[in-house]
């Protein structure tokens, strides 16, 4: 059994319910826990909130069919850690290079905001990715959720590292955090993130694992 993720998990009651009205008002979509995208052992882990919607909970891919996958794609590729710089379904021929994407919650939950049980309960998965990251190795964390989900899985007090867009947290010997502002539709639109500061991101996790 896959230790970071379980495709028949329904540890959530209410996750569970929701999912199963979506998949009976939208028959065709993926509607159940979404798989990390990656190879195991990348050194670079992308971690995000919950499948989206119309996106990931659709595809069945992770930030797949999303506007926040724009962003993201094109980031990826712009500092060489995919084949290229769109994914937007399943099949395309994306390919991740040096790095793993996955959610913090890997189900979407209602109205996108998983209550603190779910997380809680979709942490050890996260655990085991972060378990087997090698050095340097290092975790760009989506948004506050996908930081404390992060620390939580890691035993660290998330007192001691505050989120903030650009933050880099030096956890272990060789392993990081860098925080970002989620790449979400409303955060691109309103210029609280643009493409600029997104960039810099993923300059820096170039920076500390450019080598591994």
């Amino acid at each position: 059994m896959d230790p970071t993720f379980d495709g028949d998990c329904r540890r959530c009651a209410r996750i569970v319910n929701f999912l199963e009205a979506v998949r009976a008002k939208h028959p065709t979509y993926h509607a159940a826990p979404v798989a990390p995208l990656g190879e195991r052992c990348a050194p670079l882990l992308v971690v995000g909130l919950a499948p989206g919607l119309h996106g990931a909970n659709a595809t069945g891919r992770p930030f797949t069919g999303d506007h926040a996958g724009i962003l993201l794609f094109e980031t990826l590729h712009a500092y060489g850690f995919s084949n290229q710089a769109r994914g937007d379904r399943p099949g395309d021929g994306l390919k991740l290079i040096n790095c793993r994407i996955t959610n913090a919650v890997k189900c979407l939950p209602p109205a996108n905001e998983p209550a603190s049980a779910e997380i809680n309960a979709c942490n050890p998965y996260l655990a085991a990715d972060l378990a087997v990251l090698p050095r340097p190795g290092a975790v760009v964390a989506l948004g506050r959720i996908a930081h404390n989900a992060v620390l939580k899985a890691l035993g660290r007090r998330q007192s001691a590292f505050a989120f903030g867009h650009g933050k880099l947290h030096e956890l272990q010997t060789c392993f990081w955090l860098i925080d970002s502002y989620h790449c979400s539709r409303y955060n691109t639109q309103t210029k609280r993130l643009t493409p600029e500061m997104f960039g810099q991101v993923f300059f820096q996790a170039r920076r500390l694992v450019g080598q591994a």
